[in-house]
């Protein structure tokens, strides 16, 4: 995660560092700070905070989207015919989960911004036990497969949001894509062994007279507890907790680099303040609705099929065990996709071309799959090998886009709040993705793989049309001097601006 292996001093890029010279009130005392650092300190305190930070995000976020995505396997071993469930119940049951999901990020966000700002681990746990306990293995009925829905959805809504809140006070902006990469390769991971696992637990068919898909849930649920409940303790909260795994010299520098990022201490101050019209601010802010479309191209084809994979791979002819197994071959791929394509993109500090291309692949995939799938027993290497290509290029965009919208928000409460909005209606795309595969189209699912293929060159226009919008401001804002900013706006003023202050660059 950390490479750097020479002594030279590095400086960190800044958000509000102007390219003709003019910089944010209260930046040159820390910028001393970040230059002077070096490199090697530098890479051994980065390696310090990765090996305590992000596994254990990462298992959180496998076991998050383990618990919504395992309904795809239950379904496979019976759920639905137990349950009595109809074909629309079943994709109703999917959908439900997303609203609540979807109306409770923002909320959940600001909860941790205004109550839990210096303990985040504690309420990242509350919520892993309470999503873990939403008893999905014990209902009986169409009305309690509802209700489990809705009930995991309410508290699994604030893990995604509140982890790339929480990363964004440990690591700068060009750290972030690798990081937020390796910690949502969990929901890779999590398709993977959600195959394994029910291939495993479902053998428990008849034990204490239950059936196999009900042990799937409760297994699953009693692992989440028992991680959520240990989070508190194991998971570091800020720099500016001053954990004791740091000496005082590298507390120091991760608190000053971050007040450098967001332009001194004044503009650092000043985007920590809470307050009703920072959520106007980010609903009114043109730049996240394309980066939602952006991120459709993910969400959609990666939820439609983590909840159709094994019943698509059975369409081929494989039985309900191998079906499972062969499942997890295309989430290895799309995790190391993820990883790849993300330390590219912090490397050479561009989200906008880097996030393209996986959609390309996206493209490609959909295009082998929408007129081979309707024969896909007489097609299945080319049908298997766009699957693993369409995981390949899912699993890239959400890390860069997330990482892209982080960039370019100033302020940690807009960021925090604008993270959680731009998340939930990113998962409008869940619902979406819930009716688009239809049990009555299979094998061919014109509808699923048609839509998914749309939405994937929509990213790519959306993408296109963000990198134009963002080197027009930033060309804009170069032209104006340092003295033409000092003349119209005060210290304070350039404080509360955010992303608005002509001294803020958009990453590209």
């Amino acid at each position: 995660m950390s490479t750097a292996t020479d002594t030279k001093p590095e400086t960190d890029t800044l958000e509000f560092a102007s390219e003709n010279g003019g910089n944010a009130a209260g930046l040159t005392i820390y910028q001393d700070v970040s230059d002077e650092y070096p490199a090697k300190k530098k890479s051994n305190v980065l390696w310090k905070i990765d090996i305590r930070i992000i596994p254990i995000l990462m298992v959180l976020y496998i076991l998050s989207y383990i618990d919504r995505a395992n309904i795809g396997n239950a379904k496979i071993e019976g759920m639905v015919e137990d349950l009595g469930l109809s074909s629309t119940q079943y994709n109703t049951v999917l959908s439900i989960f997303f609203v609540t999901y979807i109306l409770c990020e923002i909320p959940s966000n600001y909860i941790l911004e205004r109550w839990f700002e210096k303990r985040p681990s504690l309420w990242i746990g509350i919520i892993t036990v309470l999503w873990g306990v939403s008893q999905h293995g014990v209902v009986h009925n169409y009305g309690g497969i509802m209700a489990a829905r809705l009930l995991m959805g309410v508290f699994e809504a604030g893990l995604f949001p509140g982890a790339i809140a929480f990363l964004t006070k440990w690591y700068t902006k060009f750290e972030l894509a690798t990081r937020l990469a390796i910690f949502y390769v969990g929901s890779a991971l999590a398709g993977a062994f959600s195959g394994l696992l029910a291939f495993a637990i479902a053998k428990m068919d008849g034990v204490a007279g239950l059936e196999g898909w009900r042990w799937i849930f409760i297994i699953e649920g009693i692992a989440t507890v028992a991680v959520g409940v240990l989070t508190p303790w194991a998971l570091a909260d800020t720099p500016n907790s001053r954990p004791k795994w740091l000496n005082t010299e590298e507390q120091d520098y991760l608190i000053r680099r971050m007040i450098v990022q967001n332009g001194g201490e004044q503009a650092d101050k000043a985007g920590k303040h809470l307050s009703g019209s920072l959520l106007l601010a980010v609903v009114t802010d043109w730049q996240y609705y394309p980066l939602v479309l952006v991120n459709w191209a993910n969400v959609i084809p990666s939820y439609g099929l983590k909840f159709t994979l094994p019943q698509i791979i059975k369409n081929m002819g494989f039985t309900n065990s191998n079906a499972q197994l062969l499942s997890i071959p295309p989430y290895v791929a799309g995790a190391i996709s993820a990883v790849v394509f993300n330390v590219i993109s912090d490397k050479f500090r561009r989200r906008s071309v880097i996030v393209i291309v996986p959609q390309m692949l996206l493209v490609v995939s959909y295009s082998i799959l929408t007129p081979l799938a309707p024969k896909i027993s007489a097609n299945i290497a080319p049908c298997f090998f766009a699957i693993i290509l369409a995981n390949i290029g899912c699993y890239p965009v959400n890390p860069i886009s997330s990482s892209w919208l982080s960039n370019n928000t100033a302020g940690s409460a807009k960021r925090s709040l604008a993270i959680a909005y731009y998340i939930s209606l990113s998962n409008v795309g869940g619902i979406i993705a819930s009716y688009i595969f239809i049990d009555s189209e299979k094998p061919g699912y014109p509808t699923g793989f048609g839509l998914s293929l749309t939405f994937s060159v929509t990213g790519i226009i959306a993408a296109l049309l963000l990198n134009f919008m963002y080197t027009r401001i930033n060309k804009k804002r170069d032209l104006i001097s340092p003295e033409e900013i000092a003349e119209k706006y005060t210290d304070e003023e350039l404080a509360v601006l955010g992303n608005r202050s002509p001294l803020f660059r958009y990453t590209k």
